[in-house]
């Protein structure tokens, strides 16, 4: 459920600890019913991000605007428990001496009892936990943990639900199922979400958008399809898959490369980053020529580590095709100059 109505706005965000920039102007904005994915390694600054969208941390810079309304900066701040926000944390918090009825309730003590007895009902037969109402949470297994949890949140009707890493506690087969199962229940609520999550596969399927973060900073945001199949920096490039770095020297309008030549694209300045995705690489009669230095089965995935004259690091080319190679073998391998990616050099010294 999608709408051109902004839920959440980031306007130059910015927050310090002492000499630390924690966040730099972040801006953003999420339209109503959207899930935001926020995503970067530890100290990225996510989860600073999303304790100041909750209003758990104050701004140094910049506002935060929930339904058009500024709830943090300009002078301006709205305590959490009035921002109408649901929050999900990474090991749930479920109170274990309360029932999981009980534990939907909580959040729900300004109702009248009937209403809230109602609104328990109704929440825990939509998240599809009626059957464990009467439980404590030390009988659940993880996932139900998770739904009972997602109950809680939801139960208050909030118009922004917060999720602090919500499926890493879970064994991997589970945490797939649980994801899926979670983000369609809020969608069908048409709940506005921003998750919080170090995985950029799970952002790249959790998010309507997703933003990468990096010291601080947004390195960039669009749609998960885009960030990874189009990435504007060498950083998201490498952050959403593993590359193979080629050292590249600028010569007349292009990069000679021990891989051969590639096209600069338009516009590009500074020194030039030369970036190549392990599926981009394929066996060929004739081409590069390459030994195979390690072979890996991972699953449907062959890896496949290879030495070429003038790399000083294995090329790793990856697929799902099966090749009868050794290693030690000679063999020849192409690129397509095409899905080649370049860019200009992004490393940050922060």
């Amino acid at each position: 459920m999608k709408s051109a109505k902004s839920m959440l706005v980031l306007s130059g965000v910015s927050r310090r600890f002492g000499d630390v920039e924690a966040l730099r102007d972040v801006s953003l904005e999420l339209g109503s019913g959207q899930t935001l994915c926020l995503v970067g390694h530890s100290g990225c600054g996510k989860s600073t991000l999303l304790r100041a969208i909750a209003g758990i941390e104050t701004l140094d810079g910049g506002s935060i605007s929930i339904d058009g309304t500024i709830v943090s900066g300009d002078g301006v701040f709205v305590e959490p428990e009035h921002r109408r926000i649901g929050f999900m944390f990474q090991d749930y918090a479920l109170f274990p001496h309360l029932t999981v009825r009980e534990n939907v309730a909580f959040g729900l003590s300004a109702l009248p009892r009937a209403e809230r007895a109602a609104r328990v009902a109704e929440t825990i037969e939509r998240i599809g936990v009626t059957a464990l109402a009467d439980r404590y949470p030390h009988m659940l297994s993880g996932g139900e943990q998770q739904r009972v949890a997602l109950a809680r949140a939801l139960a208050p009707q909030p118009r922004l639900l917060l999720m602090d890493e919500p499926f890493s506690n879970l064994d991997r087969g589970l945490r797939d199922k649980v994801r899926t199962e979670t983000l369609s229940i809020v969608r069908d609520h048409g709940t506005t979400a921003v998750v919080v999550t170090h995985d950029p596969e799970e952002a790249l399927a959790i998010g309507d958008m997703v933003a990468l973060m990096q010291g601080g900073r947004l390195v960039e945001a669009g749609t998960g399809e885009r960030i990874y199949d189009a990435p504007w920096t060498a950083y998201a490039a490498s952050f959403f898959s593993q590359v193979n770095e080629i050292p590249a020297r600028l010569s007349g309008g292009g990069l000679d490369t021990p891989l051969g030549r590639f096209p600069l694209p338009t516009g590009l300045e500074g020194l030039p980053r030369l970036l190549v995705r392990p599926q981009s690489i394929s066996l060929a009669e004739t081409g590069i020529a390459a030994q195979v230095q390690h072979r890996a089965i991972l699953g449907e995935i062959e890896e496949l580590s290879l030495s070429v004259e003038g790399l000083s690091q294995p090329l790793i080319m990856r697929g799902t095709a099966r090749h009868d190679v050794r290693v030690g073998d000679d063999v020849f391998i192409q690129i397509n100059p095409g899905r080649a990616l370049i860019f200009p050099d992004d490393r940050l010294d922060a």
